[in-house]
């Protein structure tokens, strides 16, 4: 009998110790797709798209390629602030399905290969959440799950911190005789996360959609989870014009940015390590959004964040950009990759709190695409960009729906409003561009959406669409694009802008030129003289008069204003590829082998014990 206690001891020994994370690294070279739920398609005809809507399209992201969906809140809400004041982190707001929905979503993109990722908002709650309503009554164990101060003798908030939205980011209550924190809307709460409560109620949220097969969590609003422990004064920027309820008002040096908004994402990190490890799944993944500074935003890869998002090609560049500019965009985030172990760029393109790249790089959206698909790492795209939507600027006060807009009043919304960018996915151009059978979407469809629309899209010899499909077949299948170095030039007259990927023989070129008028003529191979002078165009942009297949020389590759393209080459030399280089996928031996190994150990183990049983 002893001899079956140590046999059995053995197994699960072994069983503990073999577990381990599959697939590490999916992500490395991966597309990922942010979907709007409100906007992408809506199966039950209610005039908001729904979790049914996404799963029915799962095939349209599979055949262009890509791995990995980001979905933007879908959790129950009163729909203050669009979905991102959780009144129940567990549940579905109806408005996009059940739960029985979101596992339906989750099993079919699990057939096609395709990961899920859940925006997560864990900066703060409703109001109308069960803790807040708690917290406010003064129940334990949730009244110090958020941040309460006590209300001054004059009645003024406890210092002088401002929200996001504007004006002071207190509420005061004198039920408790205290004020509440928030960052944001004051229908939205901050957490407490020095909190142990908390703490430990976010991680089982977490733990709670891993079950369901979620593969990952965006972060939102991340900076803002921590503030000071003193909740001392905010200094002033002394911005012309800011008054003293605008957010630009102060420096936020004290409630955004604070280390143990770092410490505290390191462990939420191990949470999803340990997951998929206990469970021997593949690699869960970490996304952060920060609207920060670029050595804070790039702080998060420390934190074990794999897809820290970088918003510098929406919030630091335009369609006026010279190339010098986007050059040292580039070179600063590889920079921060080059000089961490395992680190990977990313380049986001778009999102639903920004105007969509047609509209903020009109005329030449296809090069920022072809930016984001040929530099290395991670590409984030918005939905309806891989057809060239654009903002519908149009929109009127009656109309819009964004809280931001209304608050601005009917002469400012414009201005504020992030409709523009979230209107309905143009599937075609039947009723309503597919969106749904008739009914009034909830955002009015962009009239154009006869013209621009994926179906159109995809017969056609040349749209946007077939740039974006190739772009993502070259990113797959291309060493130079999936492993090699990247070097970045500026061509000597300030026109163009040049990336050199390049692995052992092989050579993948984006030059494009940004001048608006101007005709270019570029010495590629100036650049780097171990480039075979003779190259093939593999995709250009839709008014390019040089086309794909084309054979060109670089020392001498003549490229349309506001045009770009993709080519191929030979090296004849490797001496000069010393740039960046990105990672390999993994960093970890795959576990299928050692999985496999462990389960034919364990049963041989079990026969054992077996046969001892017998005797």
């Amino acid at each position: 009998m002893m001899r079956l206690q140590s046999l059995i001891v053995f197994l699960i020994t072994f069983n503990i110790v073999a577990s381990e994370i599959k697939n590490v690294g999916w992500w490395k070279n991966a597309v990922f797709y942010q979907i709007y739920p409100r906007s992408f398609k809506d199966a039950d005809n209610d005039g908001i798209g729904d979790l049914k809507g996404i799963t029915s399209k799962l095939t349209h992201l599979k055949e262009t390629g890509i791995d990995a969906v980001w979905l933007s809140s879908i959790y129950a809400s009163p729909m203050v602030d669009s979905g991102y004041d959780v009144s129940d982190f567990r549940k579905i707001h109806p408005q996009y399905g059940n739960e029985t929905d979101l596992i339906d979503l989750v099993k079919r993109a699990k057939e096609l290969g395709i990961k899920l990722i859940l925006d997560l908002i864990p900066n703060h709650t409703s109001d109308k959440h069960p803790w807040f309503e708690r917290s406010l009554a003064g129940i334990e164990p949730f009244t110090n799950y958020y941040i309460w101060r006590n209300v001054t003798s004059d009645g003024k908030p406890p210092n002088n911190w401002l929200s996001v939205s504007g004006q002071s980011a207190w509420k005061c209550f004198p039920i408790r005789k205290k004020c509440y924190l928030h960052q944001f809307r004051e229908e939205e709460p901050d957490l407490n996360y020095r909190n142990e409560g908390v703490r430990k109620e976010m991680v089982e949220i977490m733990k709670f959609w891993l079950a369901k097969g979620i593969d990952g969590f965006h972060i939102s609003a991340a900076p803002h989870l921590f503030e000071i422990g003193d909740f001392r004064n905010e200094p002033r920027t002394n911005i012309t014009g800011a008054t003293d309820v605008d957010y630009s008002y102060l420096q936020h040096i004290y409630t955004k940015d604070q280390h143990e908004t770092y410490e505290l994402i390191r462990d939420w990190k191990k949470v999803l390590d340990d997951y998929a490890n206990s469970t021997n799944t593949d690699e869960k993944v970490l996304m952060t959004e920060a609207y920060t500074t670029l050595k804070n935003s790039t702080k998060y890869y420390d934190s074990g964040v794999q897809v820290p998002s970088n918003f510098f090609f929406i919030t630091d560049v335009n369609s006026t950009s010279s190339p010098d500019k986007f050059k040292s965009i580039i070179d600063a985030w590889l920079n921060e990759t080059a000089s961490r172990s395992g680190a990977v760029a990313n380049w986001v393109m778009g999102t639903h709190d920004h105007s969509r790249i047609a509209t903020r790089f009109p005329g030449h959206s296809d090069q920022m695409t072809m930016l984001a698909m040929i530099l290395p790492g991670v590409a984030v795209i918005y939905y309806g960009e891989e057809i060239g939507m654009v903002d519908k600027s149009d929109i009127t006060y009656g109309d819009t729906q964004d809280p931001i807009g209304h608050i601005a009043g009917p002469d400012n919304y414009k201005e504020y409003s992030r409709d523009p960018s979230r209107t309905p996915m143009q599937w075609d151009n039947s009723t309503n561009a597919g969106f749904n059978n008739g009914t009034k979407p909830w955002l009015p469809i962009h009239q154009n959406y006869v013209e621009i629309n994926l179906a159109a899209q995809k017969v056609a010899n040349n749209s946007h669409y077939d740039v974006y499909n190739k772009l993502i077949m070259l990113k797959k299948t291309r060493r130079a694009i999936i492993s090699g170095t990247v070097q970045i030039f500026v061509s000597s007259d300030k026109k163009s802008l040049l990336v050199v990927r390049a692995a052992k023989n092989e050579a993948i070129i984006l030059v494009s030129n940004l001048s608006k008028n101007e005709t270019i003529t570029v010495d590629v191979v100036s650049h780097v003289t171990s480039l075979n002078p003779t190259a093939t165009v593999e995709v250009a942009t839709l008014e390019s008069p040089i086309k794909q297949g084309s054979s060109v020389n670089l020392r001498a590759l003549k490229v349309a204003p506001q045009q770009s393209l993709v080519l191929s080459t030979k090296m004849n030399s490797t001496d000069e590829l010393d740039s960046h280089k990105p990672p390999s996928k993994g960093g970890k031996k795959n576990a299928s082998g050692t999985i496999a190994l462990s389960s034919v150990l364990c049963v041989s183990v079990l026969l054992t014990a077996l046969l001892e049983l017998s005797h």
